[in-house]
């Protein structure tokens, strides 16, 4: 049976749904030799290729969903290929039998700490998606003076060039003394480099930033930068259930 071709391939873990649908808008999905349209449909005896490679969405129902809480390094890219040659975090992961490894959102490259990735392109689609709310925790640490009033606006909401934005929590470490403190800041949005912009808004400089937590997976403890450790079954059901989804 025919099933829309960015729904097919999503489901066999090469990709999120959105993300195939710019592939295919771009001209890098074929169906049959012909170059793909948004909206195509394809079929078990349909041939597919992306980027010039053929792919077997039809496996797709057999490939497990699986996920990695990977410890980012600084320096690191969250892509496939980099221009410059940088290390990417896809460089060393677990090899899989069918569909690949999916990062969920990303982490820029001065950031360091929790990225999660999977093999489920709905689950990624739904973890990504802003109106789940997903909490994202950073330890921080910037540079410049920071009072209650301060912190109070960062809670409250601050306008950014894309919209307005905030922190759900901000918490200050203990020990944080003099122009360079460490704090733990909670946001529900994905958006790009928003923990810097919000501190950037207030003129205070982040000079370091870790994601500790996403959801309720934490940065794994005892695993060296550019490692991971692999959720168990209850944890990804956990994950899953955070997004109204059943794995």
């Amino acid at each position: 049976m025919a099933e829309r071709l960015h729904k097919l391939l999503a489901q066999a873990g090469y990709g999120s749904r959105r993300e195939i649908e710019r592939w295919i808008a771009d001209g890098r999905v074929k169906v049959n030799d012909r170059v793909a349209r948004v909206g195509d449909t394809a079929g078990p005896g349909d041939r597919v290729e992306i980027d010039g490679r053929p792919v077997n969405p039809a496996r797709g129902q057999r490939v497990p969903c699986r996920v990695l809480a990977y410890k980012k390094h600084v320096d690191q890219v969250v892509t496939r290929r980099d221009p410059e040659g940088r290390p990417t975090v896809f460089r060393r992961l677990p090899r899989l039998k069918g569909g690949r490894w999916l990062a969920v959102g990303r982490l820029d490259v001065n950031t360091s700490g929790l990225l999660l990735l999977t093999t489920d392109g709905e689950l990624k689609r739904r973890l990504e998606h802003p109106s789940y709310e997903l909490e994202r925790e950073y330890a921080v640490r910037v540079h410049g003076p920071v009072d209650e009033a301060m912190l109070a606006r960062l809670q409250e909401g601050v306008e950014l060039e894309d919209g307005p934005a905030r922190f759900e929590r901000i918490a200050a470490e203990a020990d944080a003394r003099g122009s360079n403190r460490w704090f733990h800041v909670v946001v529900r949005q994905g958006r790009n480099r928003v923990v810097r912009r919000l501190w950037d808004s207030q003129g205070v400089t982040v000079s370091r930033l870790i994601r500790v937590r996403f959801g309720p997976v934490a940065l794994p403890t005892g695993v060296k930068a550019g490692g991971w450790r692999e959720l168990d079954k209850a944890e990804v059901r956990a994950l899953a259930a955070q997004v109204g989804l059943k794995r």
